[in-house]
């Protein structure tokens, strides 16, 4: 068993993944229309390397003698960073090109409407999710944690999932504030309804 190949695997997985939750939390907050396009192009170039180490576990691990558990490992990561290659990259796609529309003026605020996209929770949950699957997984490339048959996997899917739970409640509350923001207000102004009745 190739322990250290696939803790670097792994370990890399992991640690691309998390950059990019921990990255994408920051997308709303930019202060800029140009910083938020930067953000989302950097988020982009990390979910194409995130999606290449995961092509490159199996095809190492199948290169090198021996058995490997990576391939194991990073399938816990895959169905959320299935979600992250249909879903978030093209809302990705959307923000930077939305903050793109203002290269004339890149000091220009991060519109409310731009900045609720920002904060979807197709965003910043799936990746997150991938990045805390892929550090679950770490043990398991270890080899601490075997699957099945461990006592522990059923208590690191319990916590997983429990994150999991946090996590989408999380981006959709903070998503539902601001989105508040970028609605119209439904009454008009008592200027303006006075202007109307005159």
């Amino acid at each position: 068993m190739n322990t250290t190949t696939d803790a670097i695997l792994t370990g890399a997985l992991a640690a691309i993944w998390l950059t990019a939750g921990l990255l994408a939390d920051g997308l709303p907050v930019a202060r800029s229309a140009a910083e938020l396009r930067r953000r989302a192009g950097l988020l982009s170039i990390l979910v194409g390397g995130g999606a290449a180490v995961f092509v490159a576990v199996p095809v190492v691990a199948s290169a090198l003698p021996g058995s490997s558990a990576a391939p194991t490992a990073a399938l816990l990561a895959a169905v959320p960073a299935l979600v992250v290659l249909t879903a978030t990259v093209r809302r990705l796609t959307q923000v930077r090109r939305g903050a793109g529309a203002f290269a004339t003026a890149p000091q220009a605020p991060v519109p409310p409407g731009l900045r609720a996209a920002a904060a979807h929770p197709l965003v910043a949950a799936p990746l997150q999710v991938t990045g805390l699957a892929a550090l679950v997984g770490l043990p398991i490339a270890v080899g601490v944690v075997r699957v099945p048959g461990s006592e522990v996997t059923g208590i690191a899917i319990t916590v997983v999932g429990m994150a999991v739970v946090a996590t989408g409640v999380r981006h959709a509350l903070r998503h539902s504030r601001l989105s508040v923001r970028a609605v119209a207000p439904l009454k008009p102004a008592p200027k303006q309804l006075a202007s109307r009745l005159l």
